[in-house]
């Protein structure tokens, strides 16, 4: 990977294919791994440029406080891109909004797979989650909190282990203990996101959830594509909270015409 270096540490990125420039911002449990399966056929078309945010995969843990989106932006000037197409799964998704929000000139168009709400009222089954993925960190038990992260964000709630296919734990289970292992470094620097109005966003938006994931996020999404003005709802049936995992045929099939607007 390449690196770009600053005073809070550095960020690692990866460029591949010609064409206009896609951003993929990876999801809080993966790194820039996760879109290896879209990759290729993206990058016939466009610039792909992945990277990890601080804290996860090869990025450093921030040394001080720090913004994503400041870190997005750095990362584009550095590479000498004004606009961008931007796409971005569970956190990585509201990292692109956020960015949108507080660049919207250097947007070109937005695609979302799974983001959270700032301040959604959770569902028990999502308290729960976080209540045991806490308890086994407090117990310095971080072979369970990486379970727990893949019984939820992995195999999700609406099937079995043996309905997912059985290398993807083992490509997502280093990302996330890497991201529990500096989760509290991220959250103790990170500035926050933007604070805006998503019913200001302009540029062409798809957004995307599958149909395994959890009902909060199939509710989340919804409301996204309801309040962005002109945005599209994808839905993928046969994919949980990690659509580019689970779904990569389909996600690509759905991204290319919308890439091409």
């Amino acid at each position: 990977m390449l690196t770009l270096a600053d005073e809070l540490g550095h960020l690692s990125y990866t460029v591949t294919g010609e064409g206009s420039p896609v951003v993929l911002v990876h999801a809080g449990v993966a790194d820039h791994r996760m879109w290896d399966a879209v990759v290729p056929a993206l990058a016939e078309r466009h610039t792909v440029i992945r990277y990890d945010l601080r804290g996860f995969g090869e990025s450093a843990p921030p040394a001080g406080p720090f913004s994503e989106t400041d870190d997005l932006r750095r990362l584009l000037d550095h590479l000498g891109h004004e606009r961008v197409r931007l796409i971005g799964a569970s956190w990585g998704g509201r990292v692109a909004v956020n960015f949108t929000l507080t660049h919207p000139d250097r947007v070109r168009s937005l695609a979302v797979l799974a983001p959270p709400w700032p301040g959604y009222d959770w569902s028990a089954e999502m308290i729960a989650y976080d209540e045991a993925e806490t308890a086994a960190l407090a117990a310095g038990d971080l072979d369970t909190a990486v379970r727990v992260n893949l019984d939820m964000w992995l195999r999700g709630p609406a099937r079995s282990w043996e309905e997912v296919a059985p290398e993807l734990a083992g490509q997502l289970r280093t990302p996330v203990r890497t991201s529990l292992v500096n989760q509290d470094t991220v959250g103790e620097h990170s500035q926050g996101g933007a604070e805006g109005d998503i019913g200001t966003i302009t540029v062409p938006t798809l957004v995307g959830i599958g149909k395994l994931d959890v009902a909060d996020f199939q509710d989340i999404a919804r409301r996204y594509a309801t309040e962005i003005p002109g945005a599209t709802l994808v839905e993928f049936p046969t994919a949980a909270h990690l659509i580019a995992l689970d779904a990569p045929t389909e996600l690509t099939a759905a991204l290319h015409p919308f890439l091409a607007r």
